[in-house]
């Protein structure tokens, strides 16, 4: 238990330049409250005390603006960075080394029984107000972007963003033709495929008017 303990306070020293000692650490990291009394809840729930493992986990939630299910399976070394409305599923299961930001939702699609929710990789970063919603895995060392939805499973080693999330570069490499920074937006490229056929319906017209003999541009930049 102590050994579990020190490596929690390690990861905030491995994550965060602003935790300056342990003390500091210890009485004023949300995150690492929250995950202490996750990991109290767990225990009780996983020996059928049901009840009790919720009431811990609403205080929880009351005390650090972080709701983890007592069902839910994290592993060594989980870092959640402010953490203030994090939301972690029942069934949902993290690897280790695992570092969070807030807002994060790690949630379900649905009413269906079972395993309804995400099992997140080992060294997997998932950036502020990310919400990864269905049961599939995030693959080891992947990257989930601020405010990226993701749908469905995930390689090893990807970096991911948008909505709905996609990957943008994997194992290192860029996958098609998006720049960090050039994330993708469904509105703007409606429109640039709008505009593209705008221009091929004007050059179309203007054709069409040179081979009959009438006004080359008049009526088409009246479009």
């Amino acid at each position: 238990m102590f050994r579990t303990i020190k490596s929690d306070i390690q990861a905030v020293f491995d994550n965060d330049p602003a935790a300056r000692s342990v003390l500091e650490v210890v009485l004023t990291y949300s995150g690492l409250h929250a995950i202490w009394l996750h990991r109290i809840a767990h225990w009780l729930y996983c020996r059928k005390w049901y009840t009790v493992a919720r009431i811990i986990s609403q205080f929880n939630r009351f005390l650090t603006g972080i709701e983890i299910h007592p069902g839910a399976k994290i592993g060594k070394r989980l870092f959640i960075d402010h953490g203030m409305g994090v939301v972690i599923g029942e069934t949902c299961e993290i690897g280790d080394d695992v570092v969070m930001y807030h807002g994060v939702t790690l949630g379900g699609t649905g009413k269906e029984k079972g395993k309804r929710h995400p099992t997140i990789g080992n060294n997997v970063v998932i950036a502020a107000g990310a919400k990864v919603l269905g049961s599939f895995k995030v693959g080891d060392n992947s990257r989930i972007g601020a405010n990226t939805v993701v749908l469905k499973e995930v390689p090893e080693g990807s970096t991911v963003v948008g909505i709905p999330g996609r990957v943008v570069k994997r194992n290192g490499v860029r996958v098609g033709r998006l720049d960090h920074g050039d994330l993708p937006d469904p509105l703007i490229d409606l429109f640039k495929n709008l505009q593209e056929q705008i221009d091929e319906l004007k050059q179309e017209l203007q054709r069409e008017r040179e081979k009959n003999g009438g006004s080359k541009t008049h009526d088409i930049e009246n479009l």
